[in-house]
């Protein structure tokens, strides 16, 4: 017998260790990819961004020609007395020119920004999807979705301040730097290197510090939203037990822990603006010192004076928005991670590098020496080993824990085996595709979970896509069909969450119609009719023999009254096989089987008695 290894064949991304968490520049170069994919917009956006900031920079210069020509001055002894137009053209010009750009480069970029968003999501809910069942019973629904939400909106937020905000700012902090120094005393260039550079530390220095808030936050966030999204889910039970108020005051706690650090980051927020206002309220008012003292002087013009002035206002107006937008970015940062997170969980299961389609030619199933543990210090199945012939029936029996289910989770191939193989028609199940394999069969579950949609859409799942008159055809074979038609809505009827608004026997119709509108090779029926009366369930076991006729069919059952037209009969017991054969076979072996068989047939008839006897008691009662 080869054996496989159960890791995923595939180069799984890497993950952090313990405690670890990546930093920012590892977040950014895992996004960086999804927007390179357009590079040609990005230059562009870039080029039309330049564009804008030469043309805003060159609007206080024609302030400044303005000013000039109507100042009377040594070097104009007379105001200019004629309308300037060139320069006033050209100042409406140069403003036009900077909005224009502006949104040009938002109309080029916006797609780029849209698509990675979109990317980055369908990527993230198709590897949920891939990953293992050992993830998704460990995963919390409410605080995963949140994760999701804030990360894409975290990536939109991200390249809109990045490409909007910071960069333009940048840019324009050196087009002032360089006409400052070229232009003018050196001490405006000093006065602004400083405050900038002060500004920035002050700002990164504070922010990081406040990231932790943010963590917390989102942390906290994502437990109470779990926690009102499971007790929503739940909202039977909560009510059976009249625990509303205990589910409040649970759901309360976290938003307590949450109010708390929610808090703190405020606080901290509020220190670092009044910092940041600081700085820039003392280095505007010593470039205004600077600048008027350079026209008392003789030095500067007042053209110059309102340029200097201009160009402080230019600066220092998006530059005081820099700290709030690095928070932002943070935070965007922050969010990221936990969405690239859940790309880096890795898959137990995955298709090997060489797997192909499966080919069914009449689905012989067989298990050979099956060794399995969920848990390695806990095995589930031992040296399990049978065949269900193509076309033929096998049902497998046992008490609650002795592995049945796990058969069908390891068939649908939701785990890999620890040892040994199982094959279909002589194909191993880890040298063919998952998705050709799960294609191949149908399962009529002992729960059935419907969509939160319509009857028409919860039976064309089984095939979506599916002609309605296909969909009709399946229900009518599932003897669903009268039933939908007395429905107001027909076909249309919403079933509710989790197909709530259905009795049990309807759900299990509706998922017999879906399996049968699939029409696979092989069909599991994981006791389909265990929490079913008895009235409907022989209804739908005349049906699900109907079914299964010609087909390689798995019944796992607890009512061994529905499995005693099967062709083999397995008995489990903790995992092993301790008995096989047919219904007449294992009642003359008198074994374990047979004592099951007993005991059920006797349960059956208690109920008539204790009917008797209840009638009695009514009838004694009402004789007195």
């Amino acid at each position: 017998m080869r054996q496989y290894s159960t890791s995923s064949s595939e180069p799984a991304p890497a993950r952090k260790a313990s405690g670890q968490t990546p930093s920012d520049w590892a977040t950014l170069k895992t996004l960086l990819p999804y927007l390179w994919t357009y590079k040609w917009r990005v230059m562009l956006a870039l080029g039309f961004l330049i564009g804008a900031k030469l043309a805003n920079v060159g609007v206080p210069l024609i302030l400044k020609q303005l000013v000039d020509r109507m100042t009377i001055s040594p070097q104009h002894p007379q105001a200019l007395l004629v309308l300037p137009v060139a320069l006033l053209v050209a100042y409406g010009a140069l403003r036009l020119a900077t909005t224009l750009f502006t949104e040009l480069r938002e109309f080029v970029f916006a797609k780029v920004t849209q698509r990675a968003v979109r990317t980055i999501a369908l990527k993230v809910f198709r590897h949920l999807h891939s990953l293992s069942l050992r993830f998704h019973l460990n995963r919390q629904t409410g605080g995963m979705t949140r994760d999701i939400e804030r990360g894409t909106r975290g990536v939109s937020s991200l390249v809109s301040y990045t490409l909007f905000s910071i960069l333009p700012t940048l840019i324009e902090i050196a087009l002032v730097l360089v006409y400052l120094v070229l232009h003018y005393d050196i001490w405006f260039t000093i006065i602004t290197v400083v405050a900038l550079t002060l500004y920035i530390v002050f700002t990164v220095a504070v922010t990081e510090w406040r990231t932790h808030f943010r963590r917390t936050m989102n942390d906290l966030d994502s437990r109470a939203n779990s926690k009102a999204i499971d007790s929503l889910i739940n909202y039977e039970t909560v009510k059976y037990f009249g625990n509303e108020d205990f589910e409040a005051r649970r759901y309360d706690e976290g938003l307590q822990r949450y109010e708390t650090a929610a808090v703190k980051s405020q606080t901290s927020l509020s220190l670092l603006n009044t910092g940041q206002s600081a700085i820039i309220a003392i280095a505007v008012t010593l470039i205004l010192w600077r600048a008027t003292q350079g026209v008392i002087d003789g030095t500067m013009t007042l053209g110059d004076l309102v340029l200097v002035n201009a160009f402080m206002i230019q600066l220092y107006i998006p530059l005081n928005f820099l700290g709030v937008i690095y928070r932002e970015i943070k935070q965007s940062l922050a969010d990221m991670e936990r969405l690239f997170s859940l790309l880096q969980q890795h898959r137990d299961v995955a298709d090997a590098a060489a797997a192909k389609p499966l080919e069914t030619r009449g689905a012989e199933l067989r298990f050979s020496h099956i060794d399995f543990s969920y848990e390695s210090n806990r095995q589930i199945l031992f040296d399990v080993d049978f065949v269900v012939p193509a076309g033929t029936t096998t049902a497998v029996v046992g008490h609650s824990g002795s592995g049945k289910s796990t058969l069908s989770r390891l068939l649908f191939r939701f785990y890999d085996v620890d040892e040994g193989g199982i094959t279909i028609d002589g194909q191993d199940l880890r040298d063919v595709t998952q998705a050709s394999l799960r294609s191949a069969i149908g399962i009529v579950p002992q729960d059935t979970v419907l969509f939160n949609d319509t009857i028409e859409y919860n039976i064309a799942y089984g095939k979506p896509g599916s002609a309605r008159e296909d969909i009709v055809a399946a229900a009518k074979a599932a003897y669903i069909h009268d039933f939908i038609e007395s429905l107001p809505a027909g076909y249309d009827t919403m079933v509710g969450e989790r197909g709530l608004k259905l009795s049990g026997g309807e759900k299990q119709r509706v998922a017999i119609a879906r399996t049968l509108l699939k029409n696979p090779a092989i069909l599991i029926f994981d006791e389909a009719t265990s929490a079913l009366d008895s009235k409907a369930e022989q209804a739908i076991q005349a049906q699900l023999r109907e079914i299964a006729q010609n087909r390689t069919t798995l019944i796992i059952a607890h009512r061994l009254s529905t499995i005693v037209d099967a062709s083999q009969i397995l008995v489990l017991d903790q995992g092993r096989i301790i008995e096989r054969g047919t219904h007449a076979q294992l009642l003359v072996a008198d074994g374990a089987y047979a004592q099951m068989w007993d005991r059920q047939q006797a349960r059956e008839e208690e109920p008539d008695e204790a009917s008797s006897l209840h009638a009695e008691a009514a009838f004694q009662l009402a004789g007195r």
